[in-house]
């Protein structure tokens, strides 16, 4: 009989980490002894269909209409990279780190952040949408891989991919549930059984130091590539940083989006201190050269970033290893503005572009058909994974939530496809 929450073997217990932290909320024995349990972790998430469709979702500009911009996938295996790299040099596990920085964002529906929008609005009577709580619903219920045995809490139910205590709580930017007058939270209260378990012994809300990791690596990857994408599209010329006005609006955006707590100065320093760096290209006609030079851009203000964080917090904390919660990652005002700037920078030129709202309009749209039309009859139009858990839930909003979860799981493609079918 599976055992819930029991103790696993002490074997391959990674440097740092004790007993609880490998902990899964079924018992799954290891089939190599080879293996920590944070490696089995990163291959789960590695080999999901949850992440394999990334692949078709917007990052910034929609997916498959272009072959260079980021996909979400590509970005998660970018934030990867960097977070693997920046973790390990901290004494994170690089595995932990992998898996959390692969999984941050594998609930992020069609359209990005403007289908996200669309499906907290369509959600709002059932305790809303966000991605991140998306992404833990996921790990731990969506993604058909492990289930729970008759005794359990949830009889003969699916609890995703089991991955370990610490590896949840790694990939959770905002360990909470929802709060009135905030759209951001990491748990639906359908999934607060599991979140509890996870989070152990903590009442508070402090994340990892992990999950701090995972955050600022996907901060840095998304605010630099981004504006990669943006230059080689065209939506952004490499001369804004020297134009007042261009400053201007991007502090506005910066400002508007970020927080007032970004003050107007340090934005416009930042802006021009990325602008006098030596990597900062000059001119971008799309010539092999200069897709070099971008592509050196990018790579230096990685290394600025994570170096910058890195050294802050070894000489807040020493040399030792750090992990859980022994320490929280230190990011300088100065990296945090520039990475800041960056993101508005690609939000004013690419995400605030001329002609982009009706194409949002449209997006959301077709998002709200989609709903709509599946509700009016789930036992036909739903898959047969999403139908099954829609047949086992309990009550209206439970099965509401398979819905949107339905929907979530499209890509920008298979989105259209399934609105020119359902919704013609």
């Amino acid at each position: 009989m599976t055992e819930l929450c029991g103790m696993v073997g002490s074997v391959n217990l990674p440097n740092g980490y004790v007993q609880s932290d490998i902990e899964r909320w079924v018992t799954e024995p290891n089939k190599s002894v080879d293996r920590t349990e944070f490696a089995r972790d990163r291959a789960r998430v590695m080999h999901s269909s949850a992440l394999r469709r990334l692949g078709v979702k917007t990052q910034v500009m929609v997916a498959g209409q272009d072959d260079f911009p980021r996909t979400r996938l590509t970005h998660s295996l970018e934030c990867a990279q960097v977070g693997r790299e920046l973790g390990a040099s901290l004494g994170c596990n690089p595995d932990l780190v992998d898996a959390a920085c692969l999984s941050h964002d594998l609930g992020h529906p069609p359209f990005g952040h403007n289908g996200e929008s669309a499906l907290n609005e369509l959600a709002k009577d059932i305790g809303g949408f966000e991605g991140n709580a998306q992404s833990f619903r996921l790990l731990t219920r969506l993604e058909p891989k492990s289930f729970t045995d008759e005794a359990a809490a949830r009889p003969n139910a699916s609890i995703g991919l089991n991955l370990t205590r610490a590896t949840l709580d790694a990939a959770s930017k905002y360990p909470w549930a929802r709060k009135p007058g905030s759209n951001k939270f990491g748990v639906y209260d359908d999934d607060v059984d599991v979140f509890t378990w996870m989070r152990a012994d903590r009442t508070d809300t402090q994340t990892c130091f992990e999950a701090q990791v995972m955050d600022w690596s996907d901060d840095v990857s998304y605010s630099v590539h981004d504006i990669e994408d943006a230059i080689h599209a065209g939506h952004l010329t490499v001369e804004i940083l020297a134009s007042v006005d261009g400053r201007s609006e991007v502090i506005e955006i910066a400002r508007s989006w970020y927080g007032e707590d970004f003050e107007a100065a340090g934005l416009d320093a930042a802006l021009q201190r990325l602008y006098d760096l030596p990597c900062w290209p000059q001119t971008f006609d799309g010539t092999t050269r200069s897709m070099a030079a971008l592509k050196n851009t990018t790579s230096t203000l990685i290394g600025r970033f994570c170096i910058a964080a890195a050294q802050a917090t070894r000489t807040e904390y020493g040399p030792d290893p750090l992990t859980r919660y022994s320490a929280n990652l230190i990011v300088p005002q100065e990296a945090r503005y520039e990475v800041t700037a960056l993101k508005a920078l690609a939000a004013r030129f690419v995400m605030n572009r001329t002609g982009v709202d009706a194409i949002y309009a449209h997006q959301r749209q077709q998002i709200a058909d989609l709903v709509g039309a599946i509700s009016d009859d789930p036992i036909t139009r739903l898959d047969s994974l999403h139908r099954d858990l829609w047949i086992a839930a309990q009550t209206p909003e439970a099965k509401t939530r398979c819905v949107i979860d339905q929907v979530a799981s499209l890509t920008d493609v298979s989105v259209v496809q399934w609105h020119t079918t359902l919704c013609a």
